[in-house]
């Protein structure tokens, strides 16, 4: 058995990280590249198959391809002896935390939810069934479990705070880490006002919100922008369209189709206004992040912009198409209008995602429950109970697919 390091971070992806293609790539990618800023010795593997999209980590980064449920997962458990794992995703946590903890009991686990997904799955569930919000649900139960069974979780919204208090979860089992920029905005050398045209949307489609949001600029935002703006365009952005995406393309209505980019940031520069009416989801919304850095203003919903803004917003917030509309071509129009939410854009970035407090209020909780994670647990019993409860379903059943396998 290899000797433990005491920097050892492991990483277990539900897939090889893409972020250029979606926040939640983006957002695994920067915590990899935080605990190698702090030192640590990094390890990534997945069980998925990797892309052309994706992420190409540094050198430090160790990187390997893993089986699903299969031993080989302890064996290299045993050789490195990691002393963090992190989770990327609770569905990960329920595949392989069982084994993490049968192989290295004294490791600290962390939980980085990405965004709560029964939150997410629940208002999807909601919109479509034009049905009341009820977040007490099979993936509340499974989700909430996992939070309890981890030894901290990393929330990227203040709103799930909110909603995990509400379930009472500890305070001390969660940490608040929304994305961590390191770039300055420096919006003089971007392209202004006149340099741009055009409107557009970007986002992931495996991601169904973002369909449903292209769905509603199609059938109902974009014709009555056209009609106030005839010689504007609409370009759709996004990694994965499938066929249903792909048949909104329409020239002749000023709605273009593009699909995947490899510039995020060239492509935001080149357009004047981001349009998302989102209808649903949860988290951060990693468009918007983007937006702010590359000085394109944007108009979206109450839900798009949660937990993104306080008094101020980048552009306009309308849950009306009738508002929404007026707003977007406000911004298209009004030079002022649109500089003033640019700048707004810009207090948001520094306040939210260059804020070095959130990053090192975690560095705090990670070191204090790594020095003492037996006591940390204790104080969170529960947990322990529903590991030692819950998990072996998972176990046993884990193991009689090995047994299968053989």
């Amino acid at each position: 058995m290899m000797q433990s390091s005491t920097n050892h971070v492991l990483f277990i992806g539900l897939v090889w990280p893409e972020p250029t293609s979606s926040a939640a790539g983006y957002r695994i990618v920067q915590l990899v590249n935080l605990f190698v800023e702090r030192g640590y010795q990094v390890t990534f593997v997945s069980a998925a198959q990797k892309t052309e999209r994706s992420y190409h980590f540094p050198k430090e980064v160790k990187q390997i391809n893993i089986l699903l449920n299969n031993e080989t997962f302890d064996e290299l458990l045993l050789s490195i002896c990691p002393n963090i794992v992190v989770y990327d995703r609770f569905m990960i946590e329920e595949q392989y935390g069982w084994r993490v903890r049968k192989n290295c009991p004294k490791a600290l686990t962390i939980l980085d939810t990405e965004d709560l997904h029964f939150v997410r799955k629940a208002r999807e569930e909601s919109y479509k069934k034009n049905t009341p919000l009820n977040l007490h649900t099979t993936e509340a139960k499974r989700e909430l479990a996992s939070i309890l069974r981890t030894d901290v979780s990393l929330l990227i919204s203040f709103e799930e705070m909110k909603i995990l208090a509400d379930f009472k979860i500890p305070p001390s089992k969660i940490v608040w880490l929304p994305f961590v920029e390191r770039d300055n905005l420096n919006l003089i050398n971007l392209p202004g006002f006149h340099e741009r045209q055009d409107f557009c949307f970007i986002g992931n489609f495996i991601h169904e919100p973002n369909y449903q949001t292209v769905k509603l600029l199609k059938s109902t935002y974009w014709p009555c922008i056209r009609k106030k703006k005839p010689k504007a365009n609409l370009y759709i952005y996004g990694s994965y369209p499938t066929q249903k995406v792909w048949n909104l393309h329409q020239p002749k209505d000023g709605f273009y189709v593009i699909g995947a980019v490899d510039d995020v940031n060239e492509v935001l520069q080149k357009h004047r206004v981001l349009i998302a009416p989102i209808p649903f989801g949860a988290g951060i919304k990693g468009k918007f992040v983007d937006g702010c850095k590359n000085k394109i203003p944007n108009v979206t919903t109450q839900v798009g912009a949660e937990a993104m803004f306080d008094e101020y917003w980048n552009g306009a917030i309308a849950n009306q198409p009738e508002d929404f509309c007026n707003y977007a071509v406000k911004l298209y129009e009004d030079e002022n209008f649109w500089n003033e939410s640019v700048l707004n854009g810009e207090k948001l970035y520094a306040k939210y995602y260059q804020n070095s407090i959130y990053l090192d209020n975690f560095w705090q909780v990670v070191d204090a429950i790594k020095a003492n994670v037996e006591s940390h647990r204790n104080k969170h019993f529960l947990g322990e109970i529903l590991f030692y409860e819950q998990l072996q379903a998972t176990k046993y059943f884990s193991l009689w697919i090995t047994e299968k396998n053989k």
